[in-house]
């Protein structure tokens, strides 16, 4: 299991940011060649990250870039630097419609094949951040096989929909489930939005708790502070682990026993109930914790 729990903010016109992210341990550090740089520094960007994805080592940390859309006078040439730069992720923003990723993908394949990379070398992300797009979210999803997972920009979006964020959330809710459900069809990754007030460390802890709980794999943030917060939150806790360890148990028995009726504590167990546990050992393992040591104390 890839994790994707948390995706850093790292403006590309910070040489220091660059240099040092890869220290904070996220899961993906993304590179932003979009809103955080000001028109007059979007070439010194792009030439900041080219030289940071050439010769900098992260660690085996996913790297990703947000370019400028194709719309303004900077995509062409950031997919033409960042295809050379081979991060592993161009994320394209304030998408709207599949035919937005079917446009940055043939540019990509272009300058794959001019570099003399394997078609397909790098992989794409969508920022879902307004109306249109939240509704051809699945579209979207689907446009590519490059597509690695879509995220919402909620910032742009309520603006659109004409409100403002709130603690609650309810106002980008719609677009949340409809981006979630859109990437969970296509089988592939669903990140959440930043949560913007650095300050605000219950209000942050809410959201991330919120997140999970619909489904989301991850969420991006701005500053190292909430890495291993979001962290801890998506991590499995011991109780779920026991009880996925004990579901797989009666399931192994029952098969052993070839039983057709199967129950823990009195509560049927069926498929998605199998599936969840295993899914929750997986996302154990994967955040480093030794289950085959834990099974075997199960065992004893």
């Amino acid at each position: 299991m890839k994790l994707r729990r948390t995706m850093l903010y790292v403006p590309g016109n910070n040489a220091g940011m660059m240099k040092d992210a890869h220290i904070y341990r996220s899961d993906s550090v993304m590179f932003d060649l979009e809103d955080s740089v000001s028109l007059n520094e979007k070439d010194t960007a792009r030439f900041l990250v080219f030289n940071a994805l050439t010769t900098l080592d992260y660690g085996g940390i996913e790297t990703v870039v947000r370019i400028n859309g194709l719309d303004s006078p900077y995509g062409r040439e950031d997919i033409r630097a960042m295809v050379r730069a081979r991060p592993n992720v161009i994320r394209l923003p304030k998408t709207e419609t599949a035919q937005d990723i079917k446009d940055v993908e043939e540019l990509i394949e272009e300058e794959e094949k001019a570099c003399g990379y394997e078609v397909g070398t790098i992989k794409l992300m969508a920022a879902i951040e307004g109306p249109l797009g939240v509704l051809n979210a699945y579209e979207i999803a689907l446009a590519s096989t490059r597509m690695i997972g879509i995220a919402l920009g909620a910032e742009d979006y309520v603006t659109s929909m004409k409100t403002k964020r709130s603690p609650e959330g309810v106002e980008i809710l719609f677009a949340r489930s409809m981006i979630l459900n859109a990437a969970r069809a296509a089988g592939i990754y669903a990140i959440d939005t930043v949560y913007a007030d650095v300050n605000n460390e219950e209000g942050f802890l809410d959201e991330v708790k919120l997140i999970h709980q619909l489904g989301f794999d991850g969420k991006s943030v701005i500053t190292p502070r909430q890495i291993q917060p979001v962290h801890d939150i998506f991590c499995p806790t011991n109780k779920e682990i026991d009880h996925a360890l004990k579901v797989l148990e009666v399931i192994k028995e029952a098969e052993s026993k070839q039983s057709g009726v199967i129950s823990l504590n009195g509560k049927m167990v069926d498929k998605p109930i199998v599936e969840r546990a295993e899914r929750v050992l997986e996302m154990a393992k994967a955040s480093g914790i030794n289950i085959d040591e834990l099974e075997d104390d199960y065992n004893e």
